[in-house]
């Protein structure tokens, strides 16, 4: 059974359809990829599922609840985790500090982490997240990669059931990202549900069990990774055609604009 469903779901900013009737699904205790070129509509996605976004039609449904009209901090509450693209830690506070924040805002030690609580409880998830190292180092002054694997320590703080993932491994290295994504596969495996933005085609294809694409706002194909790499649709919206039938290549987009 779905734990998420977004339901026909149009976006609108004045005449431009940012999203249109897209539907998909992300499932219980698996990690489901969201990809698309630049501009395709997936950051806009993930705001109406976290509540950031009214959609202009369509319906999001999360633990079989209508949550369309429920603000941000409700949806918090019941489960829905989010990393941004943009980084958002505090700066001036230690890595440590940013996810202990992280976890009071929650309300309580972190239900994966049984009884232990404070700063022991903060430890094991920095170490868990593979940035223990950095525990001490004043969030603003380390690596791009490491902030990546902070955040998603911090999101990790609050328990999600659901976990949205927008760009997680821009910033890490080949080694960094192997392990990212064998980390992600640990979490759903707990039953963390995880919806993942990525254009690392080779991280999506090796951990999503289902992938959904957007093209201008319209998702033009849902199935399996090797479904995926084939599909005829999928390669025009990456590459401008597609290739050869029974070409099994991964898709490589174009990198997506780094923020400031």
């Amino acid at each position: 059974m779905a734990l998420l469903e977004v339901d026909d779901v149009v976006v609108r900013f004045g005449g431009v359809t940012a999203v249109n009737r897209a539907s998909f699904t992300a499932d219980r205790g698996v990690i489901t990829g969201l990809i698309g070129p630049n501009g395709a509509g997936k950051t806009t996605c993930f705001n109406v599922i976290t509540g950031l976004q009214r959609p202009t039609k369509g319906r999001v449904r999360y633990r079989d609840r209508d949550v369309t009209g429920w603000p941000v901090h409700r949806r918090a509450r019941h489960g829905i985790g989010r990393t941004f693209q943009r980084l958002e830690a505090f700066g001036s506070l230690t890595v440590r500090d940013n996810v202990r924040v992280a976890q009071e805002i929650h309300g309580g030690p972190l239900a994966w982490l049984g009884s232990r609580r404070g700063a022991l409880g903060v430890d094991v998830l920095l170490d868990r997240v593979g940035i223990a190292e950095y525990a001490d180092e004043r969030a603003d002054s380390i690596p791009t990669g490491t902030a990546r694997l902070l955040e998603l320590a911090r999101c990790l703080a609050g328990d999600p059931r659901l976990l949205l993932l927008d760009e997680p491994s821009s910033g890490l290295d080949e080694t960094e990202t192997d392990a990212f994504g064998a980390l992600l596969v640990e979490l759903a495996a707990e039953g963390c549900s995880i919806l993942m933005v990525e254009h690392d085609m080779d991280l999506v294809m090796s951990v999503c069990h289902e992938i959904h694409v957007l093209d201008f706002g319209e998702i033009i194909a849902s199935g399996a990774p090797a479904d995926i790499r084939t599909d005829p649709s999928v390669q025009r919206a990456y590459l401008g055609y597609a290739e050869d039938e029974g070409d099994t290549s991964v898709l490589e987009p174009v990198a997506e604009e780094v923020l400031p």
